[in-house]
């Protein structure tokens, strides 16, 4: 199932796409005490591409100070229950850069909370014209 919606609701059955929706809104919104109020205390999120790890306090810290100015844009939120997948676009919320990425999100949640993220960031190139 694919959901974009918003749910403003607070249960804590609440599913991972709904969590990973306002999680994903928290980031566009630069609203890290959102962000941190998502994530359970054991937290633990990873970059799939460089294998880094992060706790709650220490992802909330990455996507805080991370230099500039950025815009998280949902795009597909993949609903499985206690399980979820958000594709979404990163780019420069000022315009001075042409630097955009895609990132694939993996969540997991439990009792309302976000318990895990697995990310795989790609910088946006264009295609080598010999394999068209």
């Amino acid at each position: 199932m694919d959901t974009n919606a918003t749910d403003e609701s607070t249960e804590t059955d609440a599913s991972a796409a709904l969590l990973l929706t306002r999680f994903a809104d928290a980031i566009d919104a630069q609203d890290w005490e959102a962000l941190d109020t998502l994530l359970a205390p054991g937290f633990r999120a990873r970059y799939a591409h460089t294998g880094e790890t992060f706790d709650r306090a220490g992802f909330v810290a990455v996507n805080r100070d991370y230099p500039g100015n950025w815009r998280l844009e949902r795009e597909q939120v993949v609903d499985a229950g206690d399980e979820a997948v958000l594709r979404a676009t990163v780019s420069d919320a000022t315009g001075t850069s042409d630097e955009v990425h895609v990132v694939a999100t993996f969540a997991a949640a439990s009792g309302g909370v976000l318990t895990s993220v697995t990310e795989v960031w790609a910088q946006v190139t264009a295609a080598d014209p010999d394999r068209r």
